[in-house]
């Protein structure tokens, strides 16, 4: 696979610092973690939709955008990408539901 959510992530490093007229994510990213929320929001009810409509191609572009907006976030809020992969590779030690009942 010649593409990753690593590499997403570096390109929209990349992009974050740059001028906001030419880069979609640089715009996203200047109006702050809380519209970045709101919009990762609109993806993930859109993705829902798709979903329930059994529309394939709309649950594969939805899921983009929602991957894409999702890292958008993750920035926003100074979160990495490697530290969720993180969480997830802990929670992956054990099942999901001896994993839940230890929250």
């Amino acid at each position: 696979m010649g593409f990753s959510l690593k590499k997403l992530d570096q390109i929209i490093a990349e992009r974050s610092n740059s001028d906001p007229q030419k880069s979609y994510s640089a715009k996203l990213l200047k109006k702050g973690a809380s519209q970045c929320a709101k919009k990762f929001g609109e993806e993930a009810f859109e993705i829902a939709i798709s979903a329930v409509e059994n529309d394939k191609t709309g649950v594969k572009n939805e899921a983009a955008d929602v991957l894409y907006h999702l890292l958008i976030l993750l920035r926003a809020s100074d979160v990495s990408l490697d530290d969720v992969m993180d969480e997830l590779q802990k929670r992956t030690v054990r099942s999901g539901i001896e994993e839940k009942q230890s929250r």
